[in-house]
């Protein structure tokens, strides 16, 4: 799985993306508020470890996402 940060503009928050192997979009959330039910995506337990990659991450690069 990947993922990449999305600068807001404006009224416009930042957004992560998550995309699968195959780069198709899987899930797409503001980043102030990652989503509750990361259980689908393989991630359930680990939304603090996300939230800290989050944080750190830079804006418009993809990067692959090892938790």
């Amino acid at each position: 799985m990947y993922i990449i940060k999305v600068k807001g503009k404006a009224k416009i928050p930042d957004y992560i993306q998550l995309r699968d192997d195959n780069f198709v979009l899987v899930s797409y959330f503001r980043a102030d508020r990652p989503i509750k039910s990361m259980e689908k995506y393989g991630l359930g337990g680990k939304e603090e470890a996300l939230q800290i990659i989050i944080d750190e991450l830079p804006f418009g690069q993809l990067q692959k996402l090892e938790i």
